[in-house]
């Protein structure tokens, strides 16, 4: 079977068409077609609340193309996500309403609490028994949630983002509402507490420090290599952060203020150390897709492979 995932962010639109195989009773999944779009859509939504007439028309062309390639790849069912930008955006009803009528697609505008619900879906395989707080990036939005012992005891969503970073619209009193209810909650988990940050500028970030990806250890950065990689960035040029270390012109201005979200709540947190696993929200609505279209789901072994950048 085929599943195709579209998560419509704040920052970017990421397409991924996912091949189910089987071999005695383990389910591999295969990524075939991964597509990261640079439509900044939070751009227009944070500072003027509406999603511009410019970015409307070359969403509704994007999502036709995304239709195209679920029918040359023969999907067997797909869903359409939108998070922060379009939830927030007064037209952003409007548009996937045209996007239905044009397109013949239904996107699902979700809240924060969903978001992180089908993050935390493909994030049960990396925990534990430790404590961790999940710190989950996205361009108008962070989600928090606190895990003891494999079970999550606290969650809640920020409207802290690195777009709104980046355009000085995250307002200091919604910094303090996450700072409090960092405090609040880690007494619920048992000390030491580490973090898991999801999210694209988290493994650019990884990748920046210079260290590499092993089949058999957990992929983890201390909060001071973070703000070493953070300290590097800040002192280059936009065009030198493109040319040097040859990040994507929408990855380059964000990082930085995504990396002050990371650092904060890892701090607030007492956390020293992140895991970075390779795993999004386009990795959530995937195994959602599974879980609807196969029976006794719980009783199978999952393999994820070839796995593309976020």
């Amino acid at each position: 079977m085929k599943f195709a995932a579209v998560d419509i962010g704040s920052n970017a639109i990421r397409f991924q068409i996912t091949s189910i195989l089987k071999h005695n009773e383990i389910f591999n999944f295969k990524k075939l077609e991964y597509v990261r779009f640079p439509l900044r859509l939070g751009q227009d939504v944070f500072q003027f609340n509406k999603i511009s007439p410019e970015k409307a028309e070359k969403f509704v062309k994007l999502m036709k193309t995304f239709k195209m390639l679920l029918e040359l790849y023969e999907v067997d069912d797909y869903i359409f996500c939108a998070t922060s930008a379009m939830r927030e955006s007064t037209n952003g009803k409007e548009i996937a309403e045209r996007v239905k009528k044009e397109v013949g697609i239904s996107i699902d505008i979700i809240d924060g609490d969903q978001e992180a619900d089908l993050i935390n879906a493909v994030l049960f395989n990396e925990l534990d028994e430790k404590s961790y707080i999940h710190i989950d990036v996205g361009g108008g939005s962070t989600e928090l949630n606190i895990f003891v012992n494999k079970n999550k005891v606290a969650a809640q969503s920020f409207k802290i983002g690195s777009v709104r970073r980046l355009n000085k619209l995250d307002a200091p009193e919604e910094w303090n509402r996450m700072e409090k209810w960092v405090s609040d909650n880690i007494s619920k988990a048992e000390k030491p507490v580490y973090a898991i940050g999801t999210g694209g500028n988290i493994g650019k970030i990884y990748e920046l420090a210079n260290l590499s990806r092993s089949k058999d250890l957990k992929p983890s950065i201390k909060i001071d290599k973070i703000e070493g990689v953070q300290k590097q960035v800040a002192a280059m040029t936009y065009e030198d952060r493109i040319h040097v270390l040859n990040l994507n012109p929408d990855r380059a201005d964000v990082i930085v203020p995504a990396s002050d979200i990371y650092i904060s709540v890892m701090r607030y947190a007492g956390a020293k150390e992140m895991l970075v696993p390779e795993l999004g929200l386009k990795d959530g609505l995937i195994q959602m897709l599974f879980r609807r279209n196969m029976l006794d789901v719980n009783q199978v072994t999952i393999i994820n492979t070839n796995k593309f950048p976020k």
